[in-house]
């Protein structure tokens, strides 16, 4: 674990990298760790996995939804601004699919109104942003903490449960350890209130020898996406995921929307000829039994109609893509 803990501290050039046991948890004692309080409040996407809410909830924290871009169905600073109250007191941006938010204007909102930075970085592992200084940085690393998961479908994946967390600052490093341990920095000596979430020694092994090869496993996402984007690039009735400027994109997910209200209609297509897709968020967590409210998230509520993944895997062989683009286009012509 520790070995681990520090080659992927040198891969994202970041201080500090506190392993868990998955990234729900990861979540939690990053918040944890920034002594939220019940009553405080975050923003964070609806259109996300459940998790980025849940672990603020079991702490008593109230999560405001804010509303994605349509295109790079991430969060941004001009969503998230409006939300902002006295109650704040942290951002979570959530790198959705694989590519980085727009993180310089949400780091200069962080400063304009003293937030803290929680990065979900689950599904961007790897992906690079570049400021407009033209640094680079990995996502995860840019706000006051990064959390990610290695559950066995990331593309840094374990085979079980895993996550970890990251930071430059050393004192929430030795926070988060603490946490991590029962809130315990020397055995028996209880500090602070903590949980159980350890990496176990097993799965961290298999992520030494799996991170020498992420990026190539990104690569081989970003090959199958530029296969899709070019074979899809005529179809009207598609819009190709949009990747901005700054930000690299190395698709945990290949996400289309389909417009004129085909998407589930082309979902059974697939599904007949034996192509698994998946719909990456069916229901947002605004519209979750307990976290119900009447917010109109509209571009959130647009992408429930219209977003389809298709499959992209670094096992994927170029003959079973040609069959899945096949299909696709078959359906629309």
């Amino acid at each position: 674990v520790n070995e681990f803990s520090e080659n992927l501290s040198n891969y994202l050039s970041v201080k500090n990298v506190i392993p868990c046991a998955n990234g729900t948890d990861a979540l939690q004692i990053a918040f944890m760790a920034l002594n939220l309080k019940p009553g405080d409040e975050i923003i964070c996407p609806s259109w996300t996995y459940i998790a980025t809410a849940e672990a603020a909830a079991i702490l008593g924290i109230k999560t405001v939804f804010c509303d994605v871009d349509i295109d790079t169905f991430n969060s941004t600073a001009d969503l998230i601004e409006p939300l902002i109250n006295e109650n704040t007191k942290a951002i979570i941006p959530v790198h959705l699919y694989g590519q980085s938010c727009d993180m310089f204007k949400i780091l200069l909102l962080a400063e304009k109104y003293k937030l803290k930075i929680v990065e979900d970085n689950a599904q961007a592992l790897g992906c690079k942003y570049k400021f407009p200084n033209g640094e680079e940085r990995y996502t995860g690393t840019m706000g006051d903490i990064g959390t990610t998961s290695f559950y066995p479908s990331k593309n840094l994946g374990c085979y079980g449960d895993g996550g970890a967390i990251f930071t430059n600052n050393d004192e929430l490093a030795e926070r988060i350890r603490m946490i991590g341990n029962h809130g315990e920095k020397n055995k028996y000596n209880h500090d602070i209130i903590g949980c159980n979430s350890r990496l176990d020694s097993i799965q961290a092994e298999i992520l030494n020898i799996k991170l020498k090869y992420l990026d190539n496993y990104n690569m081989s996402r970003k090959r199958m996406a530029y296969n899709y984007n070019l074979a899809f690039k005529d179809l009207e009735e598609i819009q190709l995921p949009k990747i901005i400027d700054a930000s690299d994109h190395i698709f945990h997910q290949y996400t289309l929307k389909v417009k004129l209200g085909k998407r589930d209609n082309l979902r059974a297509y697939l599904d007949k000829v034996g192509i698994p897709t998946m719909i990456y968020y069916p229901i947002p967590i605004h519209k979750q039994s307990p976290y119900l409210n009447d917010q109109e998230l509209i571009n959130t509520e647009i992408l429930c109609n219209e977003a389809i993944s298709l499959p992209i895997h670094t096992e994927v062989e170029s003959s079973s893509q040609d069959y899945i683009i096949k299909n696709v286009i078959n359906f629309f012509n």
